[in-house]
């Protein structure tokens, strides 16, 4: 399935996490895809990527204010649509970008298709009711987030759920021993407070049988949490950064992947490997992906929770082999980039007609 026209595709910046879908959905546009992305403020530190499908136009990011308080302005963004000329438009639905509603104008003025993409509605307020309703239809990451938006009066059949997926569809699971000594636990992402590592280093601590612990990432807090690590868990390993194929020795040699913070797109890469998981609950982008049989979510900030279910989890390795399994089979056959892509051109050809 393709979508038949030239398709225009805006985000405020590019992570390298994006280029496989951004790709792929380019692949499926028989006019092309044009993508409109600038640079991360330094401090964001996020890793760019370079796409090979999609054509990527720098948009001249103008960062202003910080916190709760930070808005962008891309500069060029009507030069670009100018340029590339697109059938339709996707573009983030986020009230902090200040040049959106002159891009919706000018695609609306020549009867063109303007769809937003984004998490949901965090506040059900007139300014987020006005700001939706200017979008022809509605790509959300979740079904909470599709809930949000037809609270605020978004037509339901104008609203596509297409759950946050960076990774394709894996090709084969990995066989794990169904008797182990002890549980290896990982944890793979940015070192950051949020991330609540220093949580985990504590809630291992209390586990009866001592699981060996993996910390892939690096960040801020890295020299604290080693610190940390040598008074409370001084067997935990910190590995660093790794990225792309770097991870998959580390995936595979897990048993159980445990994210104790909020955020973190390594969930669904852990499932293709056919790991259980814990994670926070967040957004709403894990309702769908972390489910009873697979795994757990667990309030945010709770460490007893977090404790507590560690200790459901190690107590029974046979469960944990049986969740990983259906791991593997959501992230196979029902959320990965593939089925993104689908939704998102199925959106774009029946908003379309």
């Amino acid at each position: 399935m393709n979508f038949k026209g030239k398709l225009g595709l805006q985000q405020r910046v590019l992570p390298g996490y994006r280029v496989p879908f951004f790709d792929l959905l380019a692949s499926h546009c028989a006019g092309g895809m044009s993508l409109f992305a600038g640079q991360a403020r330094p401090v964001e530190m996020i890793a760019g990527g370079t796409t090979q499908i999609a054509r990527h136009v720098e948009a001249d990011n103008l960062h202003l204010l910080g916190g709760p308080l930070y808005f962008c302005y891309q500069r060029n963004f009507t030069r670009w649509l100018e340029d590339w000329n697109p059938d339709a438009l996707i573009m983030e639905a986020n009230l902090r970008y200040l040049a959106s509603p002159s891009a919706v104008s000018w695609m609306h003025r020549r009867g063109r298709l303007v769809l937003g993409w984004g998490l949901g509605a965090p506040k059900q307020s007139r300014l987020w009711k006005r700001f939706i309703h200017q979008f022809d239809g509605m790509i959300v990451y979740s079904q909470r987030g599709a809930e949000e938006y037809a609270a605020l009066g978004f037509p339901r059949e104008k609203i596509f759920v297409a759950h946050n997926s960076v990774s394709p569809a894996p090709q084969k699971p990995d066989d794990r021993p169904w008797t182990i000594d002890h549980a290896t636990l990982l944890f793979v992402g940015r070192l950051q407070a949020r991330k609540r590592v220093d949580s985990l280093l504590r809630a291992c601590a209390e586990m009866e049988v001592k699981p060996r612990l993996i910390i892939v990432g690096d960040g801020p807090e890295r020299a604290t949490l080693e610190t940390l690590a040598k008074e409370v868990y001084p067997s935990a390993e910190f590995i660093g950064a790794k990225h792309g194929m770097e991870l998959k020795p580390y995936f595979q040699q897990a048993d159980l992947f445990v994210l104790p913070g909020t955020g973190g797109l390594a969930v669904q890469e852990a499932m293709s490997y056919g790991l259980p998981v814990i994670v926070a609950k967040g957004d709403g982008t894990q309702d769908d992906l972390v489910r009873e049989k697979n795994g757990w979510q667990i309030e945010p900030e709770n460490y007893e929770a977090l404790v507590s279910t560690m200790k459901t989890a190690l107590s029974d390795i046979a469960r944990l082999r049986e969740m990983g399994k259906e791991s593997y089979r959501i992230v196979s056959e029902e959320i990965n980039i593939e089925k993104m892509t689908d939704i998102f051109v199925g959106a774009l050809n029946s908003l379309s007609t």
